[in-house]
């Protein structure tokens, strides 16, 4: 079983593209996707959550992972797999 994965995104952001066809690789099959492009709100919810006003902002459990370079470089170092299995 993998943690719950939640990403904020918009519709038309590469970044989050290949954040999603990382985790899918990883075995990932659900992504709870916020769209900020679709809901302003969301868009300053994230933005007081994360500190951070670019997408995707990865949440994997409870633990914030940032962006598709944050993501890229925990699977480079090998940690990924552990915070995906919720361990």
């Amino acid at each position: 079983m993998t943690a719950h994965v939640l990403m904020y995104s918009s519709g038309v952001c590469p970044y989050c593209t290949m954040a999603e066809r990382l985790l899918k690789n990883k075995g990932v099959e659900t992504i709870e996707k916020i769209r900020i492009d679709l809901d302003p709100q969301q868009r300053m919810a994230m933005m007081e959550k994360t500190g951070r006003r670019t997408v995707p902002q990865i949440y994997i459990g409870e633990t914030h992972v940032g962006g598709f370079d944050d993501l890229s470089a925990l699977d480079k170092l090998g940690k990924l797999d552990a915070l995906l299995s919720g361990a």
